[in-house]
């Protein structure tokens, strides 16, 4: 920490000058604003500081070992809501991880927004590929190197920050209501915010949600997010012989596991890189000539981006772009295959067996339940002779989601990145999953829009992931200029 704030003094004042001018291009702000932003202008240190005590969480909710600092992280952020002025802040229970729910009514004639993120991260493993320590939040070049900075730490605080500098200037409060829910369970597929949002639908009912789960296309350079795939996975266990068996002896005779399984995965694919699971497309809507000219309109260079993950050739299924791929078409991708000996050295054994991870990556109208179950028929059409084969649902699945262009808040924030940036955004969709819009959708009814800050290439998910401190700061003004423009 000492460290970071040796260098915190020529980056602050690198970062504050490079987002005042990205704010002079491209936003003049109205004098009812002027506020809000010298309160923000004057907290940069404070909350630059709180961004990295919560990256120094390890708040991994799918590994049990780190079950109390899953907690510790909750408690962070309710104490955040409370000094913010929240009113009404609970951390709500669950079989799992808990949520956090704030809830701000100032006003029954103004709109109601939700704001939804997610404060739990994924592991940091491979931890040697880390330059810095995952959870020692480091700054370089202007950016804060720590798990969870832009997937999304950063982001929950500069919604946070933002609506309280807004009330700060508003005689204390907001000048529309706002709720908040910030889940524990994101990163393993949200499995029990259905059952929170049920519990406690009438501190969550809104008129619309704003998810800070998201990004921009790029410096200077704003998007706004219409759609999210869905999410379905299982785990295929093969097995063969009652025990792992002498190679020498059996290995002729007896089906291996791991080979078996191998060729079992071999199915699920074409030469083309289709899917082959029977029923898989049946329910996709594919892209309209519209939606394709739509997406070819965002920049994408290809070459770039075999640089950038260090590859030298795309793959993906033929007839579509890399970029349609991406946002418009369904994914079955192997996360993990393992099985036999794992430790160092020789062992010379024919194993019994073997595990693969599948997860699907859905478009509408697939359904992530009914994917498993083609799946679990795929499986059994072309079990491996000698073995026995089972495939277990993963908890987690989402549904796509598609938002209503229409939706009031989705344009209050293109309004938004319009004065931020100078620019109209870019129309994007994405091929991640964010579980709750479709919860939301599905128990409250109501349409979600994204308005988040980190970056493509920020190595969410992977080793060295990083959130710009400009865009951190940039941020926060994003959510006080979004609750201003919503006031009636």
């Amino acid at each position: 920490m000492g460290a970071l704030h040796f260098q915190q003094a020529h980056l602050l004042e690198t970062a504050v000058v490079t987002c005042a001018v990205s704010m002079k291009k491209g936003f003049n702000p109205p004098m009812t604003a002027q506020a809000w932003r010298a309160h923000l202008d004057t907290k940069r240190d404070e909350h630059l500081t709180e961004l990295v005590e919560l990256l120094g969480v390890p708040s991994v909710s799918t590994d049990p070992a780190h079950r109390s600092d899953v907690r510790r992280a909750a408690t962070i952020v309710a104490d955040r809501l409370h000094t913010a002025g929240v009113p009404d802040v609970i951390v709500a229970e669950s079989d799992g991880h808990p949520a956090v729910i704030g809830r701000w009514l100032v006003d029954a004639a103004q709109p109601t927004i939700q704001i939804y993120g997610h404060y739990d991260v994924q592991p940091a493993e491979p931890l040697e590929l880390w330059e810095t320590d995952a959870f020692t939040p480091t700054v370089r070049d202007g950016k804060l190197y720590a798990r969870g900075s832009a997937d999304m730490k950063g982001n929950l605080l500069t919604a946070i920050q933002g609506v309280e500098a807004i009330a700060a200037t508003n005689g204390g409060q907001p000048p529309i209501n706002v709720t908040f829910i910030f889940e524990g369970e994101e990163e393993i597929g949200s499995p029990n915010l259905r059952a929170i949002v049920r519990e406690h639908r009438d501190l969550l009912m809104a008129n619309a949600v704003v998810s800070a789960d998201g990004g921009q296309h790029g410096p200077g350079v704003p998007s706004q997010s219409v759609a999210l795939k869905g999410l379905g996975g299982c785990q295929v266990n093969l097995t063969t012989a009652k025990s792992d068996l002498h190679s020498g002896m059996y290995g002729a005779t007896v089906p291996n596991a791991v080979q078996s399984l191998v060729q079992l995965a071999a199915t699920f694919h074409d030469a083309n890189g289709r899917v082959t699971v029977g029923g898989f497309y049946d329910m996709v809507k594919d892209l309209t000539a519209d939606e394709r000219a739509e997406i070819a309109a965002v920049p994408f260079d290809e070459d770039e981006l075999k640089r950038e993950i260090g590859i030298d050739e795309l793959w993906g299924e033929a007839g579509w772009t890399p970029r349609e791929r991406q946002w418009g078409r369904p994914t079955l991708d192997m996360n993990g295959l393992w099985g036999g000996f794992q430790g160092d050295g020789v062992k010379t054994v024919t194993p019994r067996e073997a595990h693969l991870k599948i997860t699907c990556r859905l478009v509408p109208d697939q359904d992530p339940v009914e994917v498993v179950e083609l799946i679990r028929a795929h499986v059994a059409a072309h079990r491996p002779p000698g073995a026995t084969v089972e495939v277990v649902s993963l908890p987690g699945s989402a549904r796509p989601f598609v938002l209503d262009r229409s939706n009031f808040v989705h344009i209050a924030v293109g309004d938004v990145l319009r004065d931020l940036f100078g620019r109209e955004p870019y129309v994007v969709r994405t091929g991640g999953t964010v579980p709750a819009t479709g919860i939301f959708k599905e128990e409250l009814g109501i349409d979600t829009a994204t308005l988040g800050w980190s970056m493509p290439g920020s190595g969410a998910h992977a080793p060295n992931e990083w959130y710009r401190i400009e865009d951190y700061y940039l941020g926060r003004i994003g959510y006080a200029a979004l609750i201003d423009r919503l006031r009636r």
